[in-house]
């Protein structure tokens, strides 16, 4: 039940019901910091608009801010990981309850997070 940095990705498509391309939008924003879909779209070879639908997906489902129209942050991530997984509840009808697997994806995201607004 544990969660690595090799497999968080896969956990958090998993887990909170997010396509490859929201999990990999939402680890690049978590480990760089505030992110512009520019900036998000260059960094994993998408089109701005991939890049920018991508981000406006994840701030309704709870894991970004948007900042501006093309800019977005993510809340940290004990927060942003619990919050998207809530919403994913409410919106397939699942009794929200305690669940081990994104407990520890959120903690897997903690230092990533905490070094990338440290530097």
């Amino acid at each position: 039940m544990s969660v690595n940095a090799d497999d968080v990705e896969e956990k958090l498509a998993a887990e909170l019901r997010l396509t490859p391309m929201q999990a990999r939008i939402f680890l690049l924003v978590v480990r760089h910091g505030k992110s512009s879909a520019g900036k998000i779209g260059r960094m994993l070879g998408v089109s701005d608009e991939e890049a920018l639908e991508g981000a406006k997906s994840l701030v309704e489902r709870g894991g970004f801010i948007e900042i501006t129209n093309t800019e977005f942050e993510s809340t940290h991530p004990r927060f942003a990981v619990v919050n998207m997984y809530r919403r994913m509840c409410m919106r397939e009808g699942i009794p929200f309850k305690k669940n081990l697997m994104v407990d520890n994806i959120s903690i897997v995201l903690e230092k990533p997070y905490d070094d990338a607004r440290t530097k």
